[in-house]
């Protein structure tokens, strides 16, 4: 705990210092002052998988038979995003951003596996439509920007650098991406400017929900209400700071601070109630490109206080609860970093096209459960490591192709998951 209020004071004390904005979008926006007021970009993803191990339900708990190699394969559209922007001058300008998640609205059944293997349905769920960002933006100086409404989060690498050409996996990375919300997006206030080197970010945001907090992902269901509106019974501040001293390299650091019990629907009484449930977040990452080299990495560290309680209050909501139901830990950790080389540098005319082909391999660490001191119940199935090799070939800077072969080492009463992927993105503006 001390790792963290350390970690998080030094995130405020250097956004009042210097700047960072929330995501890719802010930073292309900004190299795009001389063009069209108007604005429409965006990014998606196609991908194929398959899966050399069983998608049992039971697959994690002891009854498995861990001789069950099973394989299976599946088609996927995990983000299709559309900008739109518009610059009304005299420093006021809107921004929004609709994203449509495997492949869009609907209906659909899922198989729970915190829940015995429970079916589920998901109400217009098939696939998901979120508005992630829509706010309204006052620029004053390139110092000071403020920025109302719905924004991102930019807790961690993948969280401030979303777009699918900011990573080589198929999918974005599985640390963050399992243990936080990605992309994390709420309503809130942004402060955010830039000066010199450095670019700084600091947030107003509501609280999460610990009763949406689960073993599986810890946080990461905290910012989805199921009722039409996002509760705000509780508070929470973010920040972030990166620095660009060293020519092809960024360094950065950000936190997130916030109290996530009785952040519902009805305020409930109770001694369980009167607790807390303080997140705090620390995380480190950095991006090196240069030399026709790309390596990118971050760690995460993350403290849920007072988990002892959620657990007892998450355990005992009603079956027809839209909430989780869940276990959750204390703590959660994710380590990952990936190192890319551009060998179409060395083909003279590959490079004077503007191809690139980078192979690339990749590890991650995480944990999304790490159980309170005292706790009876453990799932040693949420610590994993993974190991990730391919290529990724942009034909022209805003597309790439993308092939990766991965394993995810698990405790040795668990099989192993290999997977073989294929995926082809795009990121950009359609404007001039």
């Amino acid at each position: 705990m001390k790792f963290i209020t350390k970690t998080l004071g030094g995130a405020v004390l250097l956004a009042c210092l210097g700047g960072v904005e929330a995501s890719a979008q802010t930073q292309a926006e900004e190299t795009r002052a001389t063009r069209s007021r108007f604005q429409v970009g965006g990014y998606a993803e196609v991908a194929y998988t398959r899966n050399f191990y069983s998608d049992n339900v039971y697959k994690y708990q002891p009854s498995h038979v861990k001789s069950d190699r099973k394989n299976h394969g599946r088609f996927d559209i995990p983000h299709a995003v559309v900008y739109l922007s518009y610059d009304f001058g005299k420093g006021w300008k809107m921004g929004s951003e609709i994203e449509f998640e495997h492949g869009g609205s609907g209906a659909a059944y899922e198989k729970e596996t915190e829940e015995g293997g429970e079916w589920e349905q998901e109400t217009e769920k098939g696939g998901e439509v979120e508005l992630e960002q829509l706010w309204i933006q006052k620029t004053f100086w390139p110092e000071l920007n403020v920025k109302i409404g719905h924004i991102v989060v930019p807790i961690g690498l993948t969280n401030a650098h979303h777009e699918p050409t900011e990573y080589f996996t198929v999918y974005r990375p599985e640390g963050e991406a399992t243990i936080f919300p990605c992309t994390w997006h709420q309503t809130g206030v942004s402060l955010w400017g830039r000066h010199g080197a450095w670019r700084y970010e600091a947030q107003f945001l509501a609280g999460l929900d610990a009763l949406q907090f689960s073993a599986a992902n810890w946080i990461q269901g905290g910012t989805k209400s199921p009722y039409e509106f996002d509760v705000a019974n509780k508070y929470a501040v973010a920040a972030r700071v990166d620095n660009y001293s060293v020519p092809g390299l960024r360094l950065g650091l950000s936190a997130y601070y916030g109290h996530s019990i009785n952040n519902t629907y009805e305020t409930m009484t109770g001694s369980h109630y009167q607790v807390k449930g303080a997140v705090a977040i620390g995380s480190f990452d950095f991006h090196y490109d240069a030399h026709n080299w790309v390596v990118r990495g971050s760690l995460d560290y993350g403290h849920l206080s007072d988990a002892d309680h959620i657990n007892a209050i998450n355990v005992n909501q009603p079956t027809n609860s839209p909430n989780a139901r869940s276990h959750v830990g204390d703590q959660a950790v994710a380590f990952g970093a990936e190192a890319g080389y551009d060998f179409f540098s060395q083909i003279k005319k590959l490079r004077e096209k503007a191809q690139r082909m980078y192979l690339f391999a990749r590890y991650e660490y995480y944990d999304s459960y790490r159980p309170a001191t005292g706790a009876t119940t453990d799932y040693p199935y949420t610590e994993k490591h993974r190991l990730a090799v391919g290529l990724n070939y942009y034909p022209i800077p805003e597309v790439v192709i993308k092939g990766e072969f991965s394993h995810r080492f698990l405790h040795s009463q668990y099989n192993d998951e290999p997977s073989v992927s294929l995926g082809v993105a795009y990121a950009g503006f359609f404007t001039k």
